[in-house]
């Protein structure tokens, strides 16, 4: 999944269903799902105390405590703590190169 900063989550999700017939789930006001399959696979932010500075890549994994005590040992830094969101849990983390990604584990 991707997540991009956005200044209208609905505009934003809007042209990928028009262009390409994707649907959509809208979290609220500033937030919306673009799905592919029924699966996430953008998200748009529309929430400037909340959007990514340019786009994040958020990875899925099975375990996020596991997931972070990797990240830290391979030299990352958690940049947000974990987190709750529709849907699941996050953290973010800078690689060594400087860009910033996520980890998340999806809620049953």
């Amino acid at each position: 999944m991707v997540e991009f900063p956005t200044s209208t989550a609905s505009g934003s999700a809007r042209i990928f269903e028009e262009a390409f017939g994707w649907q959509h789930s809208e979290y609220g006001p500033e937030y919306t799902d673009v799905q592919l399959d029924g699966e996430q696979s953008l998200g748009f932010q529309q929430d400037a105390a909340e959007a990514p500075s340019g786009p994040l890549t958020i990875i899925e994994v099975d375990d996020l405590d596991a997931t972070r005590r990797s990240v830290e040992a391979a030299g990352g830094v958690v940049t947000t703590a974990p987190f709750d969101f529709p849907g699941g849990t996050r953290f973010h983390f800078r690689e060594p190169g400087g860009n910033v990604l996520a980890a998340w584990v999806r809620r049953p």
